[in-house]
């Protein structure tokens, strides 16, 4: 027997807004909305296809963004890694800060390959490395 990981949520004071800007910065699509509740994932693909797709194997999950009274009050014990897969890790961070994320005030190692960041509502992830050709090195 076996699971896999099928979504990821999030608390949040607006799903909406939330949701807006990961779709953003990864290239997914709402694939449910309600008041209190947005799903995004990376393309709208119908729930038995979905359902199929996750017995096969392991497969992106989506995040659900759900609407909770009250706000952030400490620091993330889980958060997203993101990398470009065609730009630099420089472009990158620019592209997610004009998005409305910002860099976390956080001292940064010398030799430190990734830069810790905010989403809009303060949820902390990271940008590492570029995948991108050209640029991904171990």
């Amino acid at each position: 027997m076996t699971s896999r990981l099928t979504e990821i949520a999030f608390d949040c004071a607006d799903p909406a807004a939330l949701a807006e800007f990961w779709c953003a910065a990864l290239g997914y699509v709402v694939v449910d909305a309600e008041e209190q509740v947005v799903e995004i994932a990376p393309s709208k693909v119908p729930d038995a296809e979905l359902v199929e797709a996750f017995r096969r194997g392991p497969a992106d999950p989506s995040l659900i963004f759900i609407q909770v009274p009250e706000g952030k009050s400490a620091k993330n014990r889980l958060h997203l890694d993101i990398s470009p897969v065609d730009c630099t890790h420089a472009e990158e961070v620019a592209r997610m800060e004009s998005l409305g994320a910002r860099r976390a005030d956080l001292p940064r190692a010398e030799n430190q390959s990734w830069t810790v960041m905010l989403d809009p509502e303060d949820n902390e992830f990271c940008v590492l490395r570029s995948l991108a050709p050209g640029e991904f090195s171990l």
